[in-house]
């Protein structure tokens, strides 16, 4: 009980940050962010306390749910002392913001994705928008590179999941269905194929669909900072989410692979011997 208390108290945390940390933060927002934060941390309550897999992926298996946890929360705190300004002068925040500066131009270079997000922008946006954009979406890309890096250093160097105990499929994928159909070793490899190539795709693409539709979305809410930082996060978030997830079940089909290999290796020393 007490785990799972902390874990929804850190989501809602992550929630309620902008919230807390932004100047100028109307009531109706701040109703409403307080609303989602319970909510969010309810869910993971009752997801963390419950002894059955329902919703959540790799529960078992950590890190994988903190370093994702950290990523997000990462994002939303750098995203949100980047845009507090002056209303934030403490000697921790100066050096967030230094460091968030040196992210934000870091990845602004010619095709990269920060551009595409600029590309997306309506015409007549403000050069104070613009340049809003433009360090949202490389402190959070930047962010998301970093926590695919530190996973696939989890994968590789410190050999997760074997390392860390043993895996089970069961309550580690409890929305994977072995007996969907097909072979599971198949299906696992297919699911993180779509998952890896969907993720490097999306910050590519979403840029050119809000384009598209650019007469179906109000753009003009994108120069609140509060909306700026929650739609720069999931951008960033969701594709490295995704690319972390692939990453994993390929690393669970190689695991498989490699126990069924040993499965028919030692029957078929074992028919030999009897033979």
């Amino acid at each position: 009980m007490t785990g799972a208390f902390l874990r929804a108290l850190l989501i809602a945390l992550a929630i309620a940050t902008p919230s807390l940390l932004l100047p100028d933060v109307g009531a109706d927002t701040a109703q409403v962010v307080v609303l989602v934060a319970l909510a969010a941390g309810a869910f993971t309550f009752a997801e963390y306390y419950s002894q059955f897999p329902s919703i959540l992926e790799f529960r078992f298996a950590p890190p994988v749910n903190r370093l994702r946890y950290f990523t997000l929360f990462a994002m939303v705190l750098m995203l949100t002392v980047h845009f507090s300004g002056n209303a934030l002068e403490t000697p921790i925040a100066v050096l967030l913001m230094k460091l968030a500066s040196l992210m934000a131009h870091a990845i602004d270079f010619p095709f990269s994705p920060v551009r595409l997000v600029l590309l997306a922008l309506p015409e007549g946006t403000t050069a104070e928008t613009v340049s809003m954009v433009r360090d949202a979406a490389g402190i959070a890309y930047v962010l998301a590179l970093v926590g695919l890096v530190s996973f696939g250093v989890l994968v590789r160097i410190y050999g997760w999941p074997v390392r860390y105990g043993a895996f089970n499929v069961w309550i580690n994928l409890p929305l994977f269905d072995p007996t969907g159909g097909g072979d599971v070793l198949t299906r696992l490899k297919r699911d993180a194929v779509i998952n890896v190539v969907l993720g490097f795709l999306l910050p590519f693409l979403l840029p050119a669909f809000v384009k598209l539709a650019g007469s179906l979305l109000d753009m003009s809410v994108i120069g609140n900072p509060h909306t700026l930082i929650w739609v720069m996060t999931l951008w960033a978030f969701v594709p490295a989410n995704l690319i972390i997830r692939g990453v994993a079940l390929s690393r669970v089909a190689d695991i498989i692979e490699e126990k069924r290999r040993r499965t028919y290796a030692e029957a078929s020393d074992d028919g030999l011997q009897a033979v």
